[in-house]
């Protein structure tokens, strides 16, 4: 892909990211994102096959560079240090993107949304992820008795997901470290449960 393409394809992103944040996929126009991006509407079909490619696109996209950071935290040290960075980087990510929160969120739970197949598959790729993360903790004996891996790795990015929107939301005056450790006391707490 050439450079132009991509910085076509990048702007096509951020003005479908911006309106469907706004108003969600569904109320957005293809000539509406062709004038936010200030691009020809046949550009747009010339990336992409319709407005729905260029979502399923986008949110292929932004799945991308959330996982990549929190790949990034694996290689943190500890569990704990692992685990408190990719918190820091999916709080990051959302406070970088948080139409992309919006449109993630709207779209999981809308049933059957006309993206739940790919969501399911971009959501299970997170998960994994962070499921890594929780294995490390459960193998340090650090989760509660009884909790699931899985369940505490859904748990952790649903808590994530909807702690960032409400930052972003109603407290957008606290510190991404503030609400890292927020997130962090939480789950230290949960592992002294088990000591107890």
């Amino acid at each position: 892909m050439s450079a132009r393409t991509t910085a076509t394809k990048q702007k096509l992103f951020d003005a479908a990211l911006k309106l469907v944040g706004e108003r969600g996929a569904a109320s957005v126009t293809v000539d509406e994102i062709a004038a936010e991006a200030g691009v020809a509407k046949g550009t747009i079909y010339y990336n992409f096959a319709s407005k729905d490619a260029l979502v399923e696109a986008l949110l292929h996209h932004g799945v991308e560079i959330l996982a990549g950071r929190l790949r990034s935290a694996e290689a943190a040290g500890s569990s704990e240090d692992s685990l408190e960075a990719l918190v820091d980087q999916m709080l990051g990510f959302w406070a970088e993107y948080p139409a992309f929160g919006q449109l993630l969120v709207s779209e999981l739970w809308r049933t059957p949304g006309q993206w739940h197949g790919t969501l399911s598959l971009l959501r299970d790729d997170i998960v994994s992820i962070v499921r890594g993360q929780m294995k490390r903790l459960a193998d340090a004996g650090r989760l509660p008795e009884g909790v699931e891996v899985g369940t505490a790795s859904a748990a952790l990015f649903g808590t994530l997901l909807v702690i960032a929107l409400d930052w972003q939301v109603f407290q957008p005056e606290r510190s991404r470290a503030e609400v890292r450790e927020s997130v962090m006391l939480l789950v230290r707490g949960l592992g002294q449960a088990r000591r107890s």
